[in-house]
């Protein structure tokens, strides 16, 4: 099937170039590129947790979004997983990643590159389908992967595979059957991508350095943070100076800061069903911002600077964060 956009040649050439190579001989982490704008600068939307066919105010969303992404003349968007509920694509031929995607979507500024990763909804179905590339076949914005890199001039993003790490999902499925095609055996997939995500943030000379995952690491929402994340990953993220993690889960808006590091915990996880009412007191000491509702994060950075930028579903600012090299303010 052709996809429904007819993008331009230089879109596909230009911003959205993407040259697939590997980090190194045995690194697993697969290596993309993407161009920034003339100016030096880099702008992105954030969404998460929001495949549900146009429901629960995805689609109100998503025109928001548009907005803003045209206003902003963004470069991509970072979806952070649980892309299509309740339980993933069943195959490569499943109606849901059209009436979830390419038809919610629609806005000019969203016609630009999307990079994906994987949420724990998305394991319950058929994974292998969600990371096959012939999607791109049906609508060429889309691409996920289960861990991987986009490099750029100013700035790395790390995406990172994060259900394997979470016990329960193993121990404690309840009704549930995930898909651990390509996972198994956990130890070592989990023992490689650790040691080739540090392997890559060591190596990195990018300004700024950005983890993007699916699971929460600090949170006050009804998750909380996730234990072996803070276990696991949160040591190499402070040892190799990350600015910036950002993730889904926890179906809101949220900013915490760190008073043992230099990151950022950026939530977007209100890409539609929220309003859950959770609110946990243990990382209220270095919150800054919580919105228990649907909405997004703009990204806008430069070599010196960064901006964060949360809406709410009218378009609303709700709340900006500020980085700049050797100094962070944040503004409500």
């Amino acid at each position: 099937m052709v996809s429904r956009f007819n993008l331009s040649l230089s879109f596909r050439l230009g911003m959205f170039c993407i040259c697939l190579c590997f980090l190194s001989a045995s690194a697993d982490l697969r290596r993309l590129e993407h161009r920034i704008k003339a100016d030096g600068s880099l702008s992105f939307l954030v969404l998460g947790d929001w495949g549900r066919k146009g429901a629960y105010n995805q689609s109100q969303v998503a025109r928001q979004m548009g907005s803003i992404g045209e206003r902003l003349n963004v470069d991509f968007i970072v979806s952070t997983g649980d892309n299509f509920y309740d339980d993933g694509l069943k195959g490569i031929n499943d109606p849901t990643f059209q009436n979830s995607f390419t038809k919610v979507y629609t806005a000019k500024g969203l016609q630009k590159q999307w990079y994906n990763v994987l949420g724990n909804h998305d394991y319950r179905g058929n994974v292998e389908a969600q990371l096959n590339p012939l999607f791109r076949k049906i609508d060429d914005r889309w691409l996920c992967l289960r861990s991987f890199i986009v490099n750029t001039e100013i700035a790395e993003f790390f995406f990172v595979d994060t259900t394997p790490f979470v016990d329960k999902y193993f121990l404690r499925p309840k009704h549930h059957r995930y898909d651990w095609r390509g996972v198994l055996p956990r130890k070592e997939y989990l023992s490689n991508l650790l040691k080739d995500l540090d392997l890559a943030l060591r190596n990195s000379a990018a300004n700024w350095k950005i983890v993007v995952g699916h699971h929460t690491i600090k949170s006050v929402g009804h998750h909380g943070d996730t234990k072996e994340l803070v276990k696991h990953l949160l040591p190499i993220l402070r040892e190799n100076d990350v600015n910036l993690y950002i993730n889904g889960h926890d179906h809101c808006l949220q900013h915490i800061s760190s008073k043992t590091s230099t990151i950022q915990f950026l939530t977007s996880g209100g890409g539609s069903k929220a309003w859950k009412g959770d609110f946990n007191i243990i990382n209220q000491n270095e919150l800054k911002f919580y919105y228990d509702g649907q909405g997004f994060i703009a990204v806008q950075l430069t070599r010196t600077n960064a901006s964060a930028t949360f809406y709410d579903i009218y378009g609303k600012v709700l709340h900006n964060l500020n980085l700049s090299k050797g100094s962070l303010y944040s503004n409500a």
